[in-house]
């Protein structure tokens, strides 16, 4: 028997790269998987590969309406919801501070902290219906040390984490755990978007964060994705409020 069977999990950004890996660990686990994306097509063929009772669903997490009877369809499919992953996340412009338009701080905000609020808070009223609930939120290295770039990003994943301690300490009555889990980099569309913005060429980019990350160089997936697992499962049952860092190395120095 797997870790998370029996258990339902929503991945908001599950389509592709580490949300993908997240789902495609859990659902090995036992877990049914409900995979919340923009990108419809993507996160139906996602989910198809998954088999099973694995589903996706197109959804604006920035959008209150949508999170609120996306959350609600889910658990009404299933008569449960046992985990949420707040996954879905853009980096935004990399651009000094004083060069940053609002709107561009504004749109990084809405995906990396607001959506992680919206859906948190409709995904409450289901989780205190399981025995034992767990939200796991995907912030960053970025969210414990500043990179001297892209502002907003730093901001936003420094909000998740302390949203996320928060959060455990008003649901721990609802045995509900809430912890984040902090990636270093990852060669995921994102890192690739970041490397190829700093303007070194893409094999060149991997030789420096490689060099970043004294345990082997930059992760995998899967890396970020078996965190994610544990967090789910029972076998954490006595962890909340905390940050997994999971970065080879990069915030030891």
């Amino acid at each position: 028997m797997g870790r998370l069977e029996g258990k339902v999990a929503v991945v908001t950004g599950g389509a592709n790269n580490i949300g993908l890996a997240i789902a495609t660990r859990m659902a090995d686990e036992g877990a049914t998987i409900a995979i919340l994306d923009l990108d419809d097509a993507a996160a139906y063929a996602a989910a198809g590969k998954l088999g099973g009772a694995n589903t996706s669903f197109a959804c604006d997490v920035t959008d209150e309406s949508q999170v609120a009877a996306t959350l609600a369809a889910i658990a009404d499919r299933h008569n449960r919801l046992d985990v949420l992953v707040n996954n879905a996340g853009i980096e935004g412009r990399n651009k000094p501070t004083h060069e940053l338009e609002l709107a561009d701080w504004e749109r990084v905000m809405a995906v990396n902290a607001t959506a992680v609020f919206l859906c948190t808070k409709h995904a409450i009223p289901h989780l205190k219906r399981s025995s034992a609930g767990s939200i796991i939120n995907i912030s960053s290295i970025y969210g414990l040390v500043g990179g001297g770039d892209i502002p907003p990003y730093h901001a936003s994943k420094g909000a998740v984490r302390l949203m996320s301690k928060n959060d455990a300490l008003t649901y721990a009555p609802d045995n509900i755990r809430v912890n984040s889990i902090h990636p270093g980099f990852i060669f995921t569309d994102m890192v690739i978007r970041y490397a190829t913005d700093s303007g070194l060429p893409l094999d060149d980019a991997r030789i420096a964060l490689n060099a970043a990350h004294p345990l082997n160089g930059t992760g995998d997936p899967d890396d970020v994705a078996w965190g994610a697992v544990y967090l789910a499962s029972d076998q954490a049952k006595w962890v909340t409020g905390s940050e997994l860092v999971i970065d080879g190395g990069y915030t030891a120095r």
